[in-house]
């Protein structure tokens, strides 16, 4: 007469395989956070680039790894950075928010190290220098907001747009901000809806990035919903699928 297999037989001749499809999972989730991390855009700080409901990979390879971009959280707190990449300006950059670095943010890079970076009239200035920038034409917020479209060209020949929505903005003139060493300075592509290094620390801005706090540098949309949603729904929700943003590169 044969045996019955009880649930301890049943669960042992499958362990190993278990095994392996959970050591599998593991160096799978190690791997993917360690090379990219995806992120979801909750604001039009970075209109006409990135859109609320766009979902990002930022790459944290390019810029090496802090405690802030170890793949899910394994290294233990150090300082500085390994195998630490230089942020070109221009680069779009998520990195932990200085005044809480629980938060994410994500600006462009657009003062390195030692540059003096100044708001005059509406414009940017850099080392002393106007950024040229020409009008392409008009831009809708997701808020409703009408905006003149603009293209600037960054120092080092990169461009890419930013919207201006009012024609005078509180930040619209600053002082100069010199870039201490290892720091960076970050602007959002919509100029008059963005928190970013024009505003102090101490006032509650996002100030000068420590390279520490950099997460990776974002080049692609994997997909973007309207209204925003989560990773489900872009199955579940096909229909807001913005198909023209999937896989959209970025500059």
């Amino acid at each position: 007469m044969s045996e019955l297999a009880g649930p301890r037989q049943k669960f042992g001749k499958y362990r190993g395989e278990i095994r392996f499809w959970l050591v599998t999972a593991a160096v799978v989730l190690v791997t993917t956070t360690a090379v990219a991390q995806p992120f979801s855009i909750p604001s039009g700080s970075m209109e006409p680039t990135l859109l609320v409901g766009d979902r990002i990979a930022a790459n944290k390879f390019v810029y090496g790894y802090s405690k802030f971009s170890s793949p899910i959280g394994l290294m233990p707190e150090f300082k500085g950075r390994l195998w630490e990449g230089t942020p070109e300006r221009g680069d779009i950059a998520v990195f932990r928010l200085p005044g809480d670095p629980s938060v994410n943010f994500v600006k462009r890079v657009i003062g390195l190290p030692g540059d003096r970076i100044q708001m005059r009239d509406g414009e940017l200035h850099i080392n002393g220098a106007v950024v040229p920038r020409r009008a392409v034409g008009r831009f809708t917020t997701q808020l409703g907001e009408q905006g003149t479209r603009y293209v600037e060209e960054l120092p080092n020949g990169r461009t890419h747009e930013i919207i201006k929505t009012v024609a005078r903005h509180e930040l619209d003139d600053t002082r100069e901000f010199v870039v201490p060493a290892n720091s960076y300075f970050m602007l959002g592509d919509n100029r008059d809806n963005s928190a970013d290094s024009r505003v102090p620390v101490e006032l509650g801005g996002v100030g000068f990035v420590p390279a520490e706090n950099l997460v990776g540098r974002v080049n692609r949309v994997l997909f973007s919903l309207s209204p925003f949603d989560g990773w489900v729904s872009a199955f579940a929700h096909l229909g807001e699928l913005r198909i023209s943003r999937l896989l959209h590169a970025v500059e």
